[in-house]
């Protein structure tokens, strides 16, 4: 159908420029186009909703890259290296890896979408509240990875991210929390506007800090990769695609978590990165941008076969099947598996739309860091000025926005690490709500709470993970793991 290709492929474009322009997320971008798309007929709204999805989860690491301000929640990890890439003079090289990894990862997506759907739409189902409290709080102790300095300040700024998470009104009671009896303070602090704050306002404030020299001096280099460059990374790739569509099915997860558990990963199993990761490594660029674009097909699992959104964009499009007389769960996959289909050949084709506007996009892209700073950084103001009012329309947002940015600089200044701040953010709200929903689910009697640790095999099987992730960052085990490691080496020699 020569419509819905065009669709896919207008989506895909305006998604990579929607979701590099820091405060416009994607779920922004599609809850906009779905209020423009109800009077359309179903399958062209979707075929062009699905291209936005892909386009903008992927646009998001342009701004990531050459701006240190992630476009969208889903590229905090790529800030990690991807910055430091770009100073380097190396954004081209970083950008065209981000473009065919993250081709990678949605193709991986794809066919998990449309071969494994009934197995993992299982899986999720027999996750219980107890078990999403045990993987945010899992992601928790990625703190460790993601702090550049003192793991002590990394712990700090994860629960001061928890407390700032937490305020607003209580997701089970409804009663205002953490909000001193200020109205503005009942609906929380949007995740976008920390992000604006945190990445965008205190880079400006840092900038100015360290000079008056607004000359950018860093050349971009060369932008496409070559095979041997790609095949070098492809194991890595592998491996976040896996870590994203695992993370994408499981609703309420989300892109962020699985870029944060790939770049984790991937910290943990490369043995010799291109340099060390937090300075410009190119498998953290490779980790985040696959897990991400990966857990789109994931995050499209549960909601097809469940009814369940795997993250917010897929919440917007589940109002775009109730608009339309639908309701998405089991049943979708036998009554109407053209629109299945219509999905799972949309992302596909999204992908590839993706690989060829991605790469005619950089050209465009590479202007922005030849900018001096003059110029440069009151436009990055504005732009997260006017993302943060777009949001909710509220002027209070641009005040909060000012306020995380000097947070933010404070942090740099005295070398605390603003991922796990984010990361508090992003995990503090489900923590609550999964352990006092598993608390109320028993009853509030602490015995049996407990004890479902252990009867339940999934809850038990991610406490042993928990367990061993701890450990594993303890001298004890690092001790013991040289010593067998020593061991195995004498006696492979000796034999």
């Amino acid at each position: 159908n020569i419509e819905l290709l065009l669709m896919v492929a207008l989506g895909t474009f305006l998604g990579i420029y929607v979701g590099a322009i820091p405060g416009i997320s994607v779920t922004m971008a599609v809850a906009l186009l779905l209020s423009l798309t109800y009077t359309w007929d179903l399958l062209p709204a979707l075929a062009l909703i699905i291209g936005i999805y892909t386009g903008g989860v992927y646009g998001a690491s342009r701004a990531a890259i050459l701006l240190n301000i992630p476009g969208g929640p889903s590229a905090v990890a790529t800030t990690f290296d991807g910055y430091p890439i770009a100073q380097r003079g190396e954004a081209g090289q970083a950008m065209g890896l981000a473009t065919i990894t993250s081709v990678i990862g949605g193709m991986v997506g794809v066919l998990f979408l449309a071969f494994a759907t009934p197995f993992f739409s299982q899986l999720a189902l027999h996750f219980s509240h107890r078990d999403y409290f045990l993987l945010a709080f899992m992601g928790l102790l990625l703190v460790g990875s993601l702090s550049k300095g003192s793991f002590i300040k990394s712990v700090f700024a994860a629960f001061f991210g928890i407390i700032i998470g937490l305020v607003g009104l209580d997701s089970i009671t409804a009663e205002p929390r953490l909000t001193f009896g200020l109205l503005d303070l009942q609906r929380g602090f949007n995740i976008i506007i920390v992000i604006l704050g945190l990445f965008g306002f205190s880079e400006v404030l840092y900038q100015l800090s360290k000079s008056f020299s607004f000359t950018v001096v860093n050349k971009v280099g060369k932008i496409i990769p070559t095979l041997t460059f790609i095949i070098r990374f492809l194991p890595i790739s592998l491996q976040s695609s896996l870590i994203g569509v695992l993370s994408g099915v499981l609703p309420g997860v989300g892109g962020e978590i699985a870029a944060l558990f790939s770049y984790d990963q991937a910290k943990k199993t490369v043995k010799k990165p291109t340099r060390p990761f937090g300075e410009g490594a190119y498998e953290g660029v490779v980790a985040s941008e696959t897990a991400n674009s990966a857990a789109i097909g994931g995050a499209l699992i549960p909601m097809l076969t469940l009814g369940i959104p795997g993250d917010a964009v897929t919440a917007v499009i589940i109002g775009a099947f109730v608009i339309h007389g639908l309701n998405p769960g089991p049943l979708m996959m036998t009554d109407s598996p053209d629109l299945v289909w219509v999905i799972t050949g949309s992302l596909f084709l999204s992908n590839i739309f993706l690989l060829i506007f991605g790469f005619m996009g950089i050209k465009a892209f590479q202007k922005i860091v030849t900018i001096k700073k003059g110029i440069l950084l009151p436009i990055i103001t504005v732009l997260t000025i006017l993302g943060a009012y777009s949001i909710n329309n509220s002027f209070t947002d641009i005040y909060w926005r000012i306020g995380f940015g000097f947070v933010g600089y404070l942090f740099k200044i005295f070398g605390f690490s603003v991922g796990p701040l984010v990361l508090g953010v992003v995990l503090g709200p489900l923590i609550d709500k999964s352990l006092r929903a598993s608390l109320i689910a028993s009853q509030h009697n602490i015995g049996e709470f407990l004890l479902g640790f252990i009867t339940s095999p999934i809850s038990l099987t991610l406490l042993l993970i928990i367990l061993f992730v701890f450990l594993s960052g303890t001298y004890p085990y690092k001790k013991a793991k040289s010593f067998i490691k020593l061991k195995f080496k004498s006696i492979v020699k000796n034999s």
